[in-house]
């Protein structure tokens, strides 16, 4: 079994910049009403479909109002990504902390104001 978050959107090529310029992504499949990108890795996906789009069913027609929701983004180089980011002036809502469970994270958000997390975790009492 494979889950793919999918986002209602009337923003897909603010979203397939996005995710390219800042996290790496690429794209896996796109056409004019929907767009389906992967992780560098091409290990995990997110797609993109356009809002009330004819050929899908109502279900699939309201975009994401922007808020409520969120992506976490595992990664062994939080500190690289975050000079990387910072480097392209893309916004960060959250700037690069450690939390006391053992996260080293940072956050941004995405053109559809969808919140992501940007984590390294490490066990809470081992030292950085």
């Amino acid at each position: 079994m494979q889950l793919n978050a999918g986002i209602v959107t009337d923003k897909l090529q603010e979203s397939k910049s996005f995710y390219q310029k800042a996290l790496g992504f690429g794209v896996s499949f796109e056409n004019d009403f929907y767009l389906l990108m992967h992780t560098p890795d091409k290990k995990y996906e997110i797609s993109f479909l356009q809002s009330n789009h004819p050929s899908q069913a109502p279900i699939f027609h309201e975009p994401y109002a922007g808020k409520g929701m969120f992506l976490t983004i595992e990664m062994d180089d939080v500190d690289g990504l975050y000079e990387s980011i910072k480097s392209k002036n893309i916004p960060i809502a959250v700037p690069i902390r450690d939390e006391d469970w053992g996260d080293r994270h940072f956050s941004i958000v995405d053109p559809n104001g969808i919140g992501i997390d940007l984590v390294r975790y490490q066990k809470p009492d081992a030292e950085d």
